[in-house]
């Protein structure tokens, strides 16, 4: 007997937040040097949370200098 498709959830778990916690986003500001103790938690700017990673323009760098140091 097998599983229904609605039920499987090993894939469904992993998944990228799009929100902070607030001690996330005081962590990330206070590495930032956007916050400190002396300001208030609340009314927090905005922070980051996903970051596009450019594997295109990476592989050309690379290849580039692998060909460079080879001749």
């Amino acid at each position: 007997m097998s599983i229904h498709s609605s039920l499987k959830t090993s894939a469904g778990l992993i998944k990228v937040r799009n929100v902070f916690k607030r001690i996330e986003r005081l962590s990330i500001l206070a590495e930032q040097a956007r916050w400190d103790e002396s300001k208030s938690v609340y009314g927090l700017p905005k922070v980051r949370t996903r970051f596009k990673a450019v594997a295109g323009k990476k592989k050309k760098k690379e290849k580039k200098a692998e060909e460079g140091g080879e001749s």
